[in-house]
């Protein structure tokens, strides 16, 4: 099958792509489609719920392509904030910049949030919500996934993005960080909701 993966996130593509190619499916991203970036898009991830943003990304990028389209939307919540930074994961110190620079600018908040935290104000998870819509006016499939962990003191490796390098996979004793992609898809928030989302889609 040949879906648009709604998302313009390099790192978000990579994952999507190794998962859906490795079952015999094709993942095309908005710019190779022809749905190029909008001001609209920024209203996009302004819900209250991980699923109220990747449906209304589906929807948008399924209308603007014709195109079977899945959508992501996920963070991490650590447990001792309340859940934060949560759906606001990519946007929670309000930086802009490059990729790089944003990233930056969250963990720096996140290490600010937890100073001084002792190991148990440190247990987190990142969560997943994938919505898929077979066509611009299908019923919304929807398939999520999650991993726990503890957020470290001092990051760790240089894979991956976001949080990854402060995020000890409980899975896999490392940080996703210094993972290698195989590892990280196999027990990762976003791997474990592609691999649903491939059940449900069948071989290629």
């Amino acid at each position: 099958m040949r879906l648009l993966a709604a998302t313009r996130s390099e790192g978000k593509q990579r994952e999507i792509r190794r998962v859906l190619e490795a079952a015999g499916h094709e993942a095309i991203f908005p710019d190779a489609a022809g749905v190029y970036e909008t001001p609209a898009e920024d209203a996009l991830e302004l819900g209250d719920t991980f699923e109220m943003n990747a449906r209304q990304k589906a929807e948008y990028f399924a209308r603007r392509s014709g195109m079977p389209t899945v959508a992501d939307d996920s963070g991490l919540e650590v447990f001792s904030l309340g859940g934060a930074p949560g759906v606001r994961s990519k946007r929670w110190a309000g930086a802009a910049g490059t990729p790089d620079e944003i990233d930056a600018a969250n963990n720096a908040e996140l290490q600010r949030r937890l100073l001084g935290a002792e190991a148990s104000r440190r247990r987190a998870r990142y969560r997943c919500v994938l919505i898929l819509l077979r066509t611009p006016t299908a019923l919304p499939e929807s398939f999520e996934g999650s991993c726990m962990g503890s957020i470290l003191t001092e990051p760790r490796g240089t894979g991956g993005f976001g949080y990854d390098p402060w995020f000890l996979s409980d899975d896999l004793g490392k940080t996703f960080a210094e993972a290698s992609p195989e590892e990280k898809d196999s027990v990762s928030h976003r791997g474990r909701a592609l691999a649903a989302l491939v059940a449900a889609l069948g071989r290629g």
